[in-house]
């Protein structure tokens, strides 16, 4: 006859977490707080950089979750150049610094309600997927460059292909506001000249 603390130490479980486990709910909670303050601040900068704690805190996760590459695909493509765009999109539209008030929506509950929904489908879904799938963090490595590489440019190459578009068109379009922004002040400068006696 089997105890109880061999069958615990046999089957994973919730009562006796690892150090891993423990470190991953945390990173979960930082980066749940980052992600909400995120889109309820009113300063565009600064919602900027708490998406960087956000999609740092997602590298982190996957990181524990040992698939290295994914960890540093997320830090080099979105920490390093979503972010990076959207900094660059911000100078160059020259959108205010501060607090802005047009940063904010009368939608809140529409917003809420359609975030709360977003989340619980994606965690029935997981859930529903991977429930009795357990990953070994104490095993061989899951998510190695060579099997990430060949999933990811073999089934997921037009999605990851589009992204690099979206991207582009993201900071064709940042350049081209801020040339249309200036050469209205040029014409408006013109005109106030053109106006005035020598």
């Amino acid at each position: 006859m089997t105890t109880a603390p061999a069958l615990a130490a046999q089957a994973p479980g919730f009562l006796s977490p690892s150090g891993v486990e423990v470190a991953f709910l945390l990173v979960g909670v930082v980066t749940l707080g980052a992600a909400l303050v995120t889109v309820t601040t009113r300063q565009l900068v600064h919602a900027a950089l708490w998406l960087v704690v956000t999609l740092g805190g997602l590298a982190v996760e996957y990181l524990l979750l040992t698939a290295e590459f994914i960890a540093w695909v997320q830090v080099l493509i979105y920490v390093g150049s979503v972010v990076v765009l959207l900094l660059f999109g911000l100078m160059l539209t020259k959108a205010p610094i501060g607090r802005s008030p047009d940063a904010d929506s009368d939608n809140r509950w529409a917003a809420l309600t359609v975030a709360v929904a977003a989340a619980a489908a994606l965690v029935w879904v997981v859930v529903d997927a991977f429930r009795t799938t357990w990953i070994d963090l104490r095993g061989s490595p899951q998510g190695t460059t060579a099997v990430t590489g060949d999933i990811l440019f073999r089934h997921w190459v037009l999605p990851f292909e589009a992204l690099s578009v979206l991207l582009l068109a993201a900071l064709v379009g940042a350049i081209v506001l801020s040339r249309k922004g200036r050469e209205e002040r040029r014409g408006e400068s013109g005109e106030s000249g053109e106006g005035e006696q020598p």
